[in-house]
């Protein structure tokens, strides 16, 4: 439902009690005519007030209140011999009753008190349904919200991931690339050992821009394993990395190993716990010394 539909069947209870203004009660008869769920509701908003005048026993007055009315209305013209004319009229007239019949009169108007005390309590109904019906299309249109509002977010979450993907594949490229281009620039090609003698790799080393290691036809890791990538120097293997191929056994990573590493005597790739591990304690998968 549209915002306008909303607004004006919030209107229904105000109509139906004749509270509106020309104006609105114009628009809303001209959207009731084209809105049979206003129309309806509109039809058992009437209803309520029907049933709620029903509801009241209905009390006419006597005729001998009509009498006394019109003769204290005569009577405001005429001498009052105790005090000032028109005065006895004018104390009855305002509701002070006489000694005779002052019970009587006193009973009439409650009775006719009676018969309309109904329409203040129609009018609470008729509002109070008016009022609920909107909080309740109000909850739902917040619900509504809600859920856009939680969608939202979580496509933002996407994007913000595949954003901070695409920043490190490109850091990646633009180092790599760096590489690349280094004077100090020295290749290491890996072959595979006995546990995978299909697999293979090359390392592309600089000391002072870091390394590009590429591998295919790695086995694929037992769970709660990873591959390590070693640069091999004369004093010890110092980790350039950690390596999670794809299903197929492959993939490029860039490494930044320490600037002053010495230089390699081989680069060496071996099976390790997740995360990774200070010395290497699993199988050699590759292992690659510098060519000449």
């Amino acid at each position: 439902m549209s915002s306008v539909h909303d607004e004006l069947n919030t209107n229904a209870a105000a109509y139906v009690l004749g509270s509106l203004d020309a104006d609105e009660r114009r628009a809303f008869e001209s959207h009731v005519a084209e809105c049979g769920e206003c129309a309806a509701e509109v039809a058992s908003l009437r209803s309520v007030t029907v049933a709620l005048a029903a509801a009241v026993p209905q009390v006419t007055p006597r005729a001998e209140l009509r009498d006394r009315v019109l003769a204290q209305t005569a009577g405001q013209s005429g001498a009052n011999p105790s005090g000032s004319p028109g005065e006895p009229a004018l104390r009855q007239a305002q509701g002070a009753p006489s000694s005779s019949r002052g019970g009587r009169l006193a009973s009439h108007k409650g009775g006719v008190h009676s018969g309309v005390s109904w329409l203040p309590l129609a009018a609470a109904v008729l509002l109070a349904v008016g009022v609920g019906v909107y909080a309740v299309r109000l909850q739902q249109q917040v619900a509504d919200l809600q859920a856009r509002l939680d969608q939202a977010l979580l496509q933002a979450s996407a994007a913000n991931l595949q954003v901070a993907d695409a920043r490190r594949v490109a850091d990646q490229a633009q180092s790599a690339m760096s590489v690349l281009a280094a004077p100090d620039l020295a290749r290491i090609d890996l072959a595979g050992q006995m546990v995978a003698p299909s697999a293979r790799a090359r390392a592309l080393w600089s000391r002072v821009r870091g390394m590009v290691f590429t591998a295919a036809d790695l086995p694929p890791l037992p769970a709660g394993k990873v591959y390590q990538v070693w640069v091999v120097t004369a004093q010890a293997p110092v980790s350039a990395g950690l390596l999670q191929p794809d299903p197929s056994g492959g993939g490029t990573e860039y490494y930044m190993t320490p600037p002053d590493i010495g230089a390699p005597v081989a680069v060496a790739v071996t099976l390790e716990p997740a995360g990774g591990v200070p010395a290497p304690t699993g199988d050699k998968y590759l292992v690659g010394t510098p060519g000449l």
